[in-house]
């Protein structure tokens, strides 16, 4: 059957199974020992799709053949610069065409690229490149500004943009890349990197803490690359579509490397755009992107249009699509396929929904055929139960428990490896030992999942976000999803508070309104009250003015859970539970001490 007419939905254990059987030839092609790497893989596609367009940034268009002669002549001047196999040079630019170039001339150079988060600067920025032992910086000048005071003993190649002028005495590495011409690379200059080498930094999204630096290794990058392509039947028609940040592991990982192993163009876009977003798509023929919940819901609230649903995407592939979203997505816009899937830059194991199962981020068949693992978990005590062995405990069907995977070290096999970051306090923090038998180690993934019976996994939470609150555990995402479609929200943000002289924490809920759209303290009463368990309803709300993003549109939780409801450290409007009411009030003392049954002292 053609993939852009195949039926969808759930799928027989055997038809399942012929999916997940489709990694085993890329598995066994990618070992840590081999000679190939993901510059060998791009420069193929180049040889084989020529003059075929393959970047597309507004009204710019690089096809396969010009993209091979750029990135090489900025591997030639990188080179020339000073940087060899193995050295680390950090990169910093917005989405456009020269990212791809730049990424691309590092690794066809034998150089490491470093991908910085757009969104940090000072001492955030400092620790980043500190990190990953850059010997130098390749800067958007879009950027520079957040390089002031940072960095400042590294050299500093700047790559001209449109929207900001060079400066008198910055070095432009485009110009030097031009200068020395598309010379051909010499062999000598790979031969020695092997699968399991470094190809990449990621560093993760930085929602708490300052961020680490992932190593991603050729073998993984190709792994993900030639996996996602045989298991989602994607191919040269194909027209993949980045609007979230190209740093952002679940581009350079995913979607980027998808586009290199299948040979389809990529369609770029600096920043997102819900109001460009189905014109992009129409216009350039797009048919599959990688999304977040939040991008999803920003979609659901613009105003729907006849034409909805006349487009060419056909496939979604992402994380955060919850299942009340779900449904009414999917309808709306008539997209046959959503691949829900959970993972992480590092992990060294994942899932994904082939089967639009709302919700579900996959399916388990042969619990012996994966290094998946479900371990009860307490939240009240941060720790994991163990036995009278001393071992972990899997969790029954339907109980929620963290998501870890054994981690695999043997030098002929790429799969379950954990390859971590680059601070090894970081590293072992993540590994967890003696899990069932003496001398194991599995990856923590930090996150509750739960698995039911028919094998259907669920993303509960992120471990530290559910709280306790009247001996119970509240899910802070699942509570989110609840109150999702409250009229006039434009998304929700749910974390736990410290209530003075109270055991747990007790639900809050910053809210975002849409623009010109007032929060109503009844309507979020009776949603809240009419949907969740009463202990899992929020007790306080805030009406969040000036809401923090990381760049890849997560919401951050740090503040909002350090100012809680205090009023010395909040000016936003906030509101307290009143059952007797059965609205929100105004917060003021008397009316927390009505909610909690605590006093609150001055």
């Amino acid at each position: 059957m053609d993939k852009w007419d195949r039926a969808l939905g759930p799928l027989s254990d055997a038809g399942l199974q012929e999916i997940f059987d489709r990694r085993l030839p890329v598995l066994a092609r990618h070992v840590p020992s081999s000679r190939y790497t993901f510059a060998d893989l791009f420069e193929e596609r180049a040889a084989q799709y020529g003059d075929a367009p393959f970047l597309i940034d507004g009204e710019r268009r690089r096809s396969w053949a010009e993209v091979e002669v750029e990135s090489r002549c900025i591997a030639h001047a990188v080179r020339a610069l000073g940087l060899g196999r193995g050295d680390t040079c950090a990169i910093m630019l917005q989405n456009r065409i020269e990212y791809v170039t730049v990424m691309l001339g590092l690794v066809r150079a034998g150089v490491v690229a470093a991908l910085l988060n757009t969104s940090i600067g000072g001492a955030a920025l400092e620790h980043a490149v500190r990190e990953t032992k850059a010997r130098a910086l390749i800067v958007g000048s879009e950027c520079l500004a957040s390089f002031a005071g940072v960095a400042e003993n590294l050299p500093r190649w700047v790559v001209p943009d449109a929207e900001v002028a060079l400066e008198a005495g910055q070095f432009d590495l485009l110009e030097r890349a031009g200068a020395i011409g598309a010379r051909a690379i010499p062999a000598e200059w790979r031969a020695a990197i092997v699968g399991e080498d470094v190809a990449l930094y990621i560093f993760t999204s930085g929602t708490t803490g300052l961020p680490k630096a992932a190593i991603l290794s050729h073998m993984r990058w190709l792994m993900g690359a030639e996996v996602k392509v045989a298991m989602m039947g994607l191919d040269d028609r194909d027209v993949f579509y980045c609007f979230l940040p190209m740093f952002h592991g679940a581009v350079a990982m995913s979607l980027f490397a998808a586009a290199v192993s299948a040979g389809g163009g990529f369609v770029i876009r600096r920043r997102f755009s819900a109001s460009r977003f189905w014109d992009d798509v129409r216009a350039h023929g797009v048919t599959t992107c990688q999304y977040v919940g939040e991008i999803c819901r920003y979609l659901m609230n613009a105003p729907a249009r006849p034409d909805d649903r006349d487009h060419s995407l056909r496939a979604i592939t992402g994380t955060g699509m919850s299942h009340e979203l779900w449904g009414a997505f999917q309808q709306r816009f008539g997209i046959p396929q959503i691949y829900e899937g959970w993972g992480s830059t590092e992990c060294n194991t994942s899932l994904v929904n082939y089967e639009n199962v709302p919700g579900a981020v996959g399916r388990v068949i042969n619990w012996k055929k994966t290094n998946l693992r479900l371990v009860r978990y307490d939240v009240e005590t941060d720790t994991h139960p163990r036995d009278v062995n001393g071992h972990m405990i899997l969790c029954a069907p339907g109980e929620a428990g963290e998501a870890i995977a054994k981690i695999n070290r043997s030098p002929d096999s790429g799969g379950g490896r954990f390859e971590g970051y680059t601070s090894a306090e970081a590293s072992e923090r993540k590994i967890l030992r003696d899990v069932f038998v003496a001398g194991d180690e599995y990856w923590s993934s930090g996150d509750l999942l739960r698995c039911e019976a028919s094998g259907h996994c669920f993303f509960v939470d992120r471990i530290g976000d559910t709280f306790r609150w009247k001996s119970e555990n509240v899910s802070t995402q699942e509570v989110a999803d609840l109150l999702g479609d409250l009229p006039g929200l434009e998304m929700v943000n749910i974390y736990g508070v410290k209530v003075p002289g109270a055991e747990g924490r007790a639900g809050m809920a910053a809210v975002i309104m849409r623009e010109d759209e007032a929060f109503d303290p009844a309507a979020f009463y009776a949603l809240a009250s009419a949907r969740l368990a009463p202990y899992a309803v929020p007790l306080f709300v805030r009406v969040w003015g000036d809401p923090d993003f990381t760049a890849s549109y997560k919401l951050r939780k740090v503040d909002l859970q350090r100012e809680g409801f205090d009023r010395a450290m909040v000016s936003d409007p906030l509101f307290v539970i009143d059952r007797e009411l059965g609205c929100y009030v105004p917060l003021t003392p008397e009316a927390v001490a009505r909610a909690t049954g605590v006093a609150l002292t001055a």
